[in-house]
C-alpha cells in the first residue's frame, strides 16, 4: 500500500506536468517508473512492469530532447494521420501477439488487457516525445483499458488515479491543441 501510493503520488506529479507541457515531467517520470515496475512486477502484471522500464528509457530521451529549448518547451505539433493509424494498427498488432505469448507462457493475471496497456502507452509515450497533440488520444485509450486492469488485480488507488488520469488527457488534449502549432 505505501508502494503503490508513493508512486502513484509521484507520476500524478509527472503526468500534471506533461499536460502543463513542462520539462520535470521526465524526472519526475522516472522516478515514479522506478517505483511502478516494483508495483507492478509483485501485482503478476509483467507487461506493465516492463512498460516502466521503457518509460524510463523514453523520459531520459524525453528530458534531454525538451531540455535543449528555451524554458523546456518546445513547440506542440500534430502527428500526420498516417502516423496516427500506424501506430494504432502497431498497437493492436502487439497488444494480440503480446497478449498471446503471455497467455501462454507466463502467469501473467490479465495478459491482454495487460499487453494492450504496454502497446497504447508505447505509441502514446512516442507520441509524448514528439509532442504530438494525438498523445492524448492514446493516453485516453490506456486509461480506459486500466482503470479496470488495475481494480481487477486490488490495485484500488492507482485504478482511481487511472480515472483522473483520463480527464487529465481530456484537458491534455484541448490543451495542446490550443497550443499547437500550425503548419
Amino acid at each position: 500500500m505505501i508502494l503503490e501510493t508513493l508512486a502513484n503520488l509521484v507520476i500524478t506529479t509527472s503526468i500534471l506536468l506533461a499536460a502543463r507541457n513542462s520539462v520535470h515531467t521526465w524526472w519526475t517520470g522516472i522516478v515514479g517508473c522506478v517505483l511502478f515496475t516494483v508495483l507492478f512486477a509483485d501485482a503478476k502484471l509483467y507487461a506493465d512492469a516492463l512498460l516502466q522500464v521503457f518509460f524510463i528509457a523514453t523520459s531520459a530521451y524525453g528530458w534531454w530532447h525538451w531540455s535543449d529549448h528555451p524554458k523546456g518547451e518546445r513547440p506542440i505539433a500534430s502527428a500526420s494521420v498516417s502516423t496516427v493509424v500506424v501506430g494504432g494498427v502497431t498497437a493492436v498488432t502487439v497488444a494480440v501477439s503480446y497478449g498471446w505469448a503471455l497467455d501462454r507462457f507466463t502467469d501473467a493475471a490479465v495478459p491482454f488487457a495487460d499487453a494492450a496497456v504496454l502497446s497504447l502507452s508505447v505509441v502514446a509515450q512516442v507520441l509524448l516525445m514528439r509532442r504530438c497533440t494525438q498523445t492524448w488520444l492514446f493516453w485516453l485509450a490506456v486509461n480506459t483499458i486500466a482503470v479496470p486492469l488495475f481494480a481487477s488485480r486490488g490495485l484500488w488507488i492507482t485504478s482511481a488515479l487511472y480515472a483522473a488520469y483520463w480527464v487529465n488527457a481530456l484537458y491534455g488534449f484541448s490543451r495542446w491543441r490550443r497550443l499547437a502549432v500550425t503548419t
